[in-house]
């Protein structure tokens, strides 16, 4: 997946919350919660159809990538340009200074139970 720009991942929002959308439904809504001209739509959305993440047909625009998918990379590429790709380095910089409350330490733990490979939580 290619990377995208803030103003993209902004503009996929709009769609993800509202698709299927017809486009020029999806100007007004630009126009709306991003304060986007017509022209500034259609450009997003045809830089993000050359990039395989949207759709348009028939003037019906729908996402070709969830916002998970996209979240993901955005969470991979930070993990890589901070600490290298190494998560406990990476956590060990977040966390710095950071109090945790009781609820968010549970929570933590929880995803890393769910993190850990079957065969090491047998031992």
């Amino acid at each position: 997946m290619e990377k995208i720009f803030e103003s993209e991942y902004r503009f996929l929002c709009v769609i993800w919350e509202h698709e299927p959308v017809s486009s020029p439904r999806l100007v007004e809504l630009c126009g709306l919660e991003l304060g986007w001209k017509k022209s500034t739509t259609y450009t997003v959305l045809r830089k993000l159809a050359e990039k395989g993440m949207v759709q348009n047909e028939n003037t019906i625009v729908t996402s070709l990538v969830s916002k998970e998918q996209v979240d993901r990379q955005a969470s991979d590429e930070l993990l890589e340009r901070t600490a290298g790709g190494d998560v406990p380095r990476f956590l060990a910089a977040f966390l710095k200074d950071r109090k945790l409350t009781q609820k968010e330490i549970q929570k933590i733990r929880e995803l890393i139970e769910e993190a850990r490979p079957e065969d090491v939580s047998q031992q």
